[in-house]
């Protein structure tokens, strides 16, 4: 590839301090993007950068895609090698895990890394954590253990309600039936009951029951009577609360006599502080990290608002723990050479600020009211909470008219996009405004049938633009047909953005991912970013050894700069 300019140490004139000099059209015009601090040098086409450690990052991203030629090299090499020296940490539990062979009542193939994890749900005799990132077949390594562990039928999963079919789709592919007498039926697959109803009533002998978390504390009583042996909880983060009814249920069906398997799987087991692992960890290993205030007293400290934190300096070594007895983690970048990264970026885009204020101080107006009329506390505070739904609205208005021309820019570079949003209200106005590429569409209210005719339209390129509801898209679907995912509102919880980004980032996905967070300047998103970075921190340090934030600026800086490069080249 042909170099985009020139690299060079050189002390700079006017500052007199070391510095790194690039010249080149195309590498200045990146530069200026990339680094704000760098300033302009004697000639055209030259611009001066401070010699930090992020700087020498932020070149190193550029020259990784775009060569510049080094007239510096020895210095350069020095640079390198000091900015990307290993730091001091923990040492990483590691398990031996061999590729265990799958039972013959498994149909199909695992991967390498699917073997072992498969191996170390053997090993830890079904009562474990299957916490890999999303995208990489939590289900298939979950199903190839219960037809390869003894007596673990009847099963019995517990799932968000958008993937119960995907459950029974799931195993009727890679399950085959195994008769009374122990005879395996090639053609066909257990049999499955989808309990859809809250009605109490017998229920009928089956291989395999699905039922969603909301549904469990109705039918209790007729599951207590099946004599299950396995509970599988997809999506276990929905047990992070342990004051929820679907909480106490699962926890009670856990402890019966008949239970010897309890698997929990889930890509984001911590939603938005590290505290929400422990009621996890209760149903699936029991007394592994002590009683709750146990718990906290020794890895937390509690915030102004009341809520648990995990101290940072205890980060590690709960995510040790969690790793040495009863959580299986691994990374895409570790298990699949093939997958390329997912960069982040956070793009500040303008909104209507006149009309922003103007409906928040009638949200405000009008909340203030309400709380001088409010008799109790409940009231006092179901109030507040519709200020601020109301609040997020307007600011995904405010800025919509901005989104709408980010996402058409989009467009014009890339083939297939995904669109993330939080209201119907927002949804509608985008499909309406975005008419012209024939959107599809997932939203909260949707047939199943109708939701996976949307996904199939577009990963077959039927259409080229999805616009789903954050809460409604982000779990139980594959669209790896796109690259770019752009959030046109945001969410209060990092989870929920990763779930979505990894609908397109996960097996079968050949290039790197883009993920846009489009940040409403003067608005409400300026908080909630920052919320969602502290948050990240926290959940990072415990789930994995590094501590990325959402934004991933340096990379996803570079690939802003490298769209606008195309753009300019056209």
């Amino acid at each position: 590839m042909e170099n985009i300019g020139t690299l060079e140490y050189v002390l700079d004139k006017y500052s007199k301090i070391w510095s790194w000099k690039v010249t080149g059209d195309r590498a200045v015009g990146m530069i200026s993007r990339l680094v704000p601090e760098a300033w302009y040098g004697e000639n055209v086409n030259e611009v001066i950068i401070p010699d930090s450690t992020e700087s020498v990052k932020q070149l190193k991203l550029i020259m990784d895609r775009y060569p510049l030629e080094i007239l510096s090299k020895s210095i350069w090499q020095r640079k390198i090698v000091k900015t990307y020296a290993p730091k001091p940490t923990l040492p990483p539990v590691k398990h031996k895990l061999k590729r265990a062979k799958t039972g013959e009542q498994f149909r199909g193939k695992l991967l390498n890394f699917q073997k072992e994890g498969l191996d170390f749900l053997l090993k830890s005799s079904g009562n474990a954590l299957l916490a890999d990132e999303m995208g990489l077949g939590k289900t298939v390594q979950t199903l190839s253990y219960v037809s390869t562990e003894k007596q673990t039928f009847p099963v019995l999963v517990i799932a968000p309600l958008v993937t119960l079919n995907n459950w029974e789709r799931e195993i009727e592919k890679f399950l085959k039936k195994k008769s009374r007498n122990g005879r395996i039926i090639e053609t066909e697959s257990p049999s499955v009951t989808i309990i859809r109803t809250g009605k109490s009533q017998e229920l009928p002998k089956t291989d395999i029951y699905i039922i969603n978390y909301e549904l469990l504390f109705k039918r209790y009583n007729d599951l207590a009577k099946l004599g299950i042996k396995t509970i599988v909880c997809d999506e276990v983060h929905n047990l992070r609360s342990k004051t929820t009814q679907k909480y106490k249920s699962v926890k009670k069906l856990a402890a019966l006599s008949s239970i010897s398997y309890r698997i929990g799987l889930s890509g984001t087991p911590i939603y938005n502080r590290g505290s929400e692992i422990w009621p996890i960890i209760d149903i699936l290993k029991p007394g592994l990290l002590g009683s709750f205030k146990e718990f906290c007293e020794y890895f937390c400290y509690v915030n102004e608002k009341g809520k648990a934190i995990v101290l940072e300096n205890k980060r590690a070594s709960l995510r040790n723990e969690l790793q040495k007895h009863v959580m299986l983690r691994r990374k895409k970048s570790d298990v699949l050479k093939e997958l390329k990264d997912k960069v982040r970026y956070k793009e500040v885009i303008a909104a209507d600020t006149d009309f922003y204020i103007e409906e928040l101080n009638k949200i405000w107006k009008k909340l203030e009211e309400e709380q001088k009329g409010a008799d109790t506390e409940f009231s006092k505070s179901a109030s507040y909470n519709r200020a601020i739904q109301s609040e997020r609205q307007i600011a995904g208005l405010a800025k919509l008219p901005h989104v709408i021309n980010f996402v058409k820019n989009i467009m014009e570079i890339e083939e297939s996009v995904v669109v993330f949003c939080h209201h119907k209200i927002i949804h509608k106005l985008l499909n309406e405004s975005l008419q012209e590429f024939s959107p599809v569409t997932i939203i909260g209210g949707q047939s199943d049938t109708l939701r996976q005719d949307q996904i199939d339209k577009f990963q077959k390129g039927e259409s080229k633009l999805m616009i789903a509801g954050i809460r409604a898209g982000n779990v139980g679907i594959n669209l790896t047909r796109a690259k770019y995912v752009i959030f046109a509102e945001l969410d209060w919880s990092p989870a929920i953005h990763r779930q979505a980004e990894d609908r397109l980032h996960r097996i079968g996905q050949k290039n790197t991912v883009f993920a846009y967070y489009l940040i409403g300047s003067g608005t409400l998103d300026d908080h909630v970013a920052n919320i969602l970075v502290d948050k990240s921190y926290e959940i990072d340090a415990i789930m994995d050894e590094s501590t990325e934030n959402y934004e991933n600026k340096d990379k996803a800086e570079l690939i802003l700069a490298q769209i606008q490069d195309k753009i300019r080249a056209k």
